[in-house]
């Protein structure tokens, strides 16, 4: 049956109307931005194997080009759909953190750095750039590394926030094992990063370790 020919409180767009996203499952939101299915599925139904198949929104989010060609019926243009939507929603958190103090809403900070590391399959290590009043004036992706390790240059950290007249950093990298958890090199890169950024009277305010649904704050540990 047709989404169509569903009673009209069942159907994914007119619930989102009546009651907002928030009262919608994942696959219904998916649906709403598949916007149809194929030949004998509805787009709720193609929504709900495509999660099967990728295993969850994360997965999905995080799924390259290759993995969307290897669905029936999905390819390039909606790939380049979902890329479009996560990236506004990166550019609207963004958008957020210059507007305000960053830390009068830390859970901004850790949903942007969440969209910007979440999924991705090798390390890479990104630093946000603060102006005196903690506001974001940029956030740049730095280094890129294999599954389990990237290389960070101090001085290239430097360079770049001198460059951006930071008067504050918040740096960040991700974890694709799945595990939040500091190692030893992680603190000793901070205390590093730290005390080089100091003598620049720049102020390293955090370091976050993404991984699956957990930001980790190295300073909340006591590491800063």
């Amino acid at each position: 049956m047709s989404i169509t020919d569903w009673p009209a409180d069942e159907r994914p767009r007119e619930k989102l109307l009546a009651h907002g996203a928030v009262s919608l499952s994942d696959a219904e939101l998916l649906a709403i931005f598949l916007r149809v299915g194929l030949p004998g599925k509805s787009a709720v139904d193609l929504a709900r194997e495509l999660l099967g198949h990728f295993g969850s929104l994360e997965a999905l989010f995080a799924a390259n080009l290759r993995d969307f060609d290897a669905i029936s019926g999905i390819g390039a243009a909606k790939y380049a759909q979902l890329q479009a939507v996560l990236e506004m929603s990166r550019r609207a958190l963004a958008e957020q953190l210059k507007a305000r103090d960053s830390f009068e809403n830390p859970t901004a900070v850790r949903d942007f750095l969440r969209l910007r590391l979440r999924g991705i399959r090798h390390e890479e290590f990104h630093a946000l750039y603060l102006d005196t009043g903690y506001r974001l004036i940029a956030a740049e992706t730095l280094f890129k590394g294999t599954l389990n390790e990237t290389r960070v240059y101090p001085r290239e950290l430097a360079k770049h926030a001198i460059a951006h007249n930071a008067a504050a950093i918040i740096v960040a990298h991700n974890h694709p094992s799945g595990s939040a958890e500091p190692s030893s090199a992680d603190i000793l890169l901070t205390r590093q990063l730290q005390h080089g950024l100091e003598l620049l009277d720049i102020k390293l305010l955090d370091h976050f370790i993404v991984a699956a649904h957990q930001v980790v704050s190295l300073a909340e540990l006591g590491h800063l």
